[in-house]
């Protein structure tokens, strides 16, 4: 069956096709993987030019729904996870597809050079280390690395454990909760051996980073976490 575009009255054409093939990636009519029509196809199913259509997959494409390879075409990136930007947008993806689950690495209290050097200041943390797995693939998608200045508290979390295994459940059980806070956005050219074992990707691939400080309502830091990000399964969305 033929599908049509959705008329969008007041649009630019170029939006038309971007928010048209949005809705038809997140309601899951194509998947993850998938492969678009081509821009001849897509010119022929809104009846536009070639240059708006690249328009409309440029948008998807910054929107981190899709990834065009020259001379092959645009494929599907976006799998149906919700990124939360309350607490940053990498984020667990146990609920999304592609069997992904979370495995903690560890749990530990020590220090941390490179928390020390962003927060400036030399102290132990609560250290959490954990990997974002997908089954699917055969590798790992995130590797974060979170540390909290140590509180009063603590103990109690490396007795116990994480309650239900969420970190922000824990914290609010002791009444901790990030207020604000700010996050950096980077590349890794080439992943690092140590690394690469632990999420079983080939050394030297290109990563992105997320640096991550957030902070309680007296303005203290609750959280510092570094993140190693799988490009093709994350990007960043800004709305202005």
């Amino acid at each position: 069956m033929t599908r049509k575009p959705v008329k969008h009255v007041g649009l630019p054409k170029s939006e038309q096709v971007a928010q048209t093939i949005e809705r038809e990636i997140r309601e899951g009519r194509v998947g993850h993987g998938d492969q678009l029509e081509s821009e001849g196809a897509l010119m022929r199913r809104f009846s536009v030019s070639r240059n708006t259509v690249r328009r409309g997959l440029e948008k998807l494409s910054r929107q981190g729904l899709i990834t065009t390879r020259t001379g092959i075409g645009s494929f599907v990136t976006y799998d149906g996870a919700t990124i939360d930007s309350s607490q940053g947008w990498t984020v667990a993806l146990s609920e999304g597809g592609g069997n992904v689950s979370t495995r903690l690495l560890s749990l530990r209290k020590d220090g941390c050079a490179r928390a020390d050097a962003v927060l400036g200041e030399v102290q132990d943390y609560l250290c959490l280390d954990r990997l974002r797995y997908c089954g699917t693939a055969g590798q790992g998608i995130s590797l974060e690395r979170s540390r909290l200045p140590w509180r009063e508290g603590f103990e109690a979390v490396l007795e116990q454990g994480l309650q239900d295994g969420s970190l922000n459940e824990t914290l609010a059980g002791q009444g901790l909760a990030a207020a604000s806070g700010e996050e950096t956005a980077g590349v890794i050219p080439a992943l690092e051996a140590v690394d690469a074992a632990i999420m079983e990707r080939p050394a030297g691939a290109p990563m992105l980073r997320l640096q991550r400080v957030t902070r309680c309502e007296d303005g203290s830091v609750l959280e510092f976490v570094e993140s190693i990000l799988d490009p093709d399964r994350f990007g960043l969305r800004i709305s202005f």
